[in-house]
């Protein structure tokens, strides 16, 4: 069989996020992917509209890799869970923090991503206006967060005591006594990871909507 007639949308995608995952959405091109997948770029034509229609590929992709909830899941373990796999899976691709909700064309796994989320917060008695606003919110929250883990200057718990003992002069106590207070107690000696306060933010925020809805019910 032909590398042309072994081609397809899914196999075009799938090399597409090979590019990406090594040099960023910024390589992602028709001749890239093309030579990762040893065809000439012209032949993706058979397959794709062009570089819109691919970018449009990678962002049903990456949606298709989020865990959904059941429609009828208990509210708050089903975004916990859905938030977890975003942050999961955005962390894996960092390309996609900056694509997924720029795309214009409604590609199936967005649609049905985003529908079954305001779907389930329905069913658990939320209104359309406060689905709205919890859906944003979490998703606020989760790539704000993976977007700040992703740039820190450290990647291990490690890392991060020997940045402070490395900031030590810089951060006299009676200059920045609360800063100090806080490494003091969260960083020195006790293998801080930024990561672990995915959970406990997620939780607020949860917190909040679980207010929200309860003010709701009783209106």
């Amino acid at each position: 069989m032909s590398a042309r007639a072994a081609l397809s949308r899914e196999r075009i995608v799938a090399a597409a996020v090979q590019v990406a995952d090594r040099g960023g959405l910024a390589q992602v091109s028709m001749r890239n992917v093309g030579r990762e997948l040893g065809v000439e770029a012209m032949s993706l034509y058979h397959h794709l509209g062009g570089k819109d229609d691919l970018l449009d590929g990678l962002a049903d992709w990456i949606f298709a890799r989020i865990r959904l909830p059941a429609l009828d899941d208990p509210w708050r373990a089903a975004m916990a869970g859905r938030a977890a796999s975003a942050r999961d899976t955005l962390a894996r691709h960092p390309w996609s923090l900056g694509l997924v909700e720029s795309r214009r064309t409604p590609v199936p796994s967005l649609l049905r991503h985003h529908d079954t989320v305001l779907g389930c917060l329905r069913r658990n008695g939320f209104s359309p206006a406060l689905a709205a606003h919890a859906f944003s919110a979490i998703d606020a929250y989760v790539y704000g967060f993976v977007l700040t883990e992703l740039n820190l200057p450290f990647d291990s718990p490690g890392g991060a005591e020997e940045m402070v003992d490395e900031m030590q002069s810089l951060l006299p106590a009676d200059e920045y006594p609360h800063l100090v207070e806080l490494i003091q107690e969260q960083v020195v000696g006790r293998e801080y990871s930024y990561g672990d306060e995915f959970e406990y933010g997620l939780e607020l925020v949860l917190d909040a909507l679980t207010d929200r809805l309860a003010q709701r019910r009783e209106e």
